[in-house]
């Protein structure tokens, strides 16, 4: 099923590859392009005020070129690039984790697309929740006498 692909750790390295490798050959060929991100994963430094953050959707698009193009670098598994913001044009660094790109656009055309929706907190919840719920479901298995029965002596 498309679940088991998408949200497989696996999957989400080689889309995170295929991210970052695009990205720089764009540096490369000094082609400007787009990207479509969530914007709950997106850092600004300085903060941006709340009314211009308040503008942001939860999918948002950002632009990089001249100024913002020139100042745009991978780091790690971020990308980093400066932008305005607002009439007042508010400087701030923005960062990106590469996972949180959904596209990558070249005049208005997508030329890559991240299905990707692996979260490394997510699957340690989940796997802390099964744990949890084994002790608990052998602390009540065990708390009835007449379970005794089924245990190996």
């Amino acid at each position: 099923m498309l679940e088991n692909v998408i949200e497989d750790k696996q999957f989400a390295s080689l889309m995170q590859k295929n991210i970052r490798d695009t990205i720089i050959y764009f540096f490369e060929k000094e082609q400007n392009f787009g990207i479509l991100c969530r914007i709950e994963e997106i850092s600004f430094e300085p903060e941006l005020p709340s009314k211009i953050n308040a503008e942001f959707r939860p999918l948002t698009l950002f632009f990089l070129a001249g100024y913002t193009f020139e100042t745009a670098q991978i780091q790690g598994d971020f990308l980093i690039f400066e932008a305005g913001f607002g009439v007042e044009n508010i400087g701030s660094f923005v960062t990106v984790p590469l996972l949180s790109i959904m596209q990558i656009i070249i005049d208005e055309t997508p030329v890559l697309i991240n299905l990707a929706s692996y979260e490394e907190e997510s699957h340690a919840h989940h796997k802390e929740m099964d744990e949890r719920g084994v002790e608990n479901s052998m602390a009540s298995f065990l708390s009835n006498p007449e379970n005794s029965k089924f245990l190996k002596k």
